[in-house]
């Protein structure tokens, strides 16, 4: 006759597995929650004492506090960022080598440089952390103080008029030379290795105009070293009420803002890439982080997931064109 199981096993047996299913869900489930499991490097692309710097340390401090976790910051520049993406990119994709990324390396670099050693994919977006217009901004030497004087001025000088940009390849560039097409005028640009060394010639009349960092003018602004044109933004900064938006002189298609984000390697395992992102959201509505932030002039935006990944894909599209216009590339 076939044997039989007893009831008392049967049930024993099914207990046995309902045990072993649970311990098994449970140690998944922690697994997925120990974020950070060890110390976690936010890979800046630029060097240290920049405005990207300070917003990767001020994420930095408000992660740990929310974590209990070490987070440190890595100044990695070169490259326009190139090189920060690559470094993370290489890295073990399980949560604890983190990219603070820029607008201009994220969305611009794939256009300007030809052999790119790494690509949009490779990197989840997580959250943008700060955004910012740009400001046009004048030594005051230059007669004018509006837009139309202003390229009244340039038209009258073709040739002799030079813009300054913290760097090539960034909307601090562009923007001078879509306002060159725009106006059919005959700027020559110059490029400068960030927003310190243009404002510094900016302010010694070394470069009579250009697109600056709003945070870099504003102190420069208040005390009349420098003469704000116009920002950015579509509409009015809170920063500089006083100035209006190109959008509102009638040149919406000008606007365009900076900003910086966190970035994941995209292999990351989506438990912890969830993690990531749940306590960078939960870090930027914090009052005391958003006031630090705005402190410096930033906005701190609710922008994150697929929202954010969005508006990349859409300024990666915008700059695509005005990059093909320009005809430039950079030298990786």
């Amino acid at each position: 006759m076939p044997r039989t199981s007893s009831p008392t096993t049967v049930s024993r047996a099914a207990s046995n597995f309902l045990l072993a299913a649970a311990a098994t869900f449970a140690m998944a489930n922690a697994h997925a929650q120990a974020w950070p499991t060890k110390p976690v490097t936010l890979v800046v692309g630029t060097p240290a004492g920049g405005s990207v710097d300070a917003y990767g340390r001020a994420l930095a401090d408000q992660l740990a506090r929310q974590t209990g976790g070490n987070f440190v910051v890595e100044n990695k520049g070169g490259a326009n960022g190139n090189l920060s993406a690559e470094q993370v990119r290489n890295a073990a994709a399980d949560g604890h080598t983190l990219w603070i990324s820029t607008q201009a390396m994220f969305t611009i670099n794939p256009s300007v440089y030809p052999a790119m050693r790494w690509k949009q994919s490779d990197f989840k977006p997580i959250a943008k952390g700060i955004e910012s217009p740009l400001v046009l901004v004048t030594h005051p030497s230059v007669p004018a103080k509006t837009l139309p004087d202003l390229v009244k001025w340039v038209s009258a000088n073709p040739g002799r008029i030079t813009y300054a940009s913290f760097s090539p390849g960034t909307p601090s560039h562009f923007l001078g030379f879509q306002l060159n097409e725009r106006f059919k005028l005959d700027m020559v640009h110059v490029a400068y290795k960030g927003s310190a060394p243009q404002i510094t010639d900016l302010l010694g009349g070394q470069v009579l105009l250009g697109f600056t960092q709003l945070q870099a003018a504003l102190p420069y602004v208040q005390s009349g070293k420098l003469n704000a044109i116009a920002v950015t933004s579509k509409d009015r900064t809170r920063f500089m009420p006083q100035v209006p938006s190109l959008a509102e002189l009638g040149h919406p298609d000008l606007s365009a803002t900076v900003w910086f984000g966190l970035m994941a390697p995209s292999a990351t395992p989506k438990a912890v890439l969830d993690q990531v992102q749940a306590a960078t959201v939960k870090a930027q509505a914090q009052a005391d982080y958003k006031a630090r932030l705005e402190a410096q002039g930033f906005d701190v935006p609710q922008e994150h997931g697929d929202a954010f990944a969005a508006t990349i894909a859409a300024e990666t599209a915008r700059w695509a064109q005005v990059v093909k216009a320009t005809g430039f590339r950079a030298n990786d």
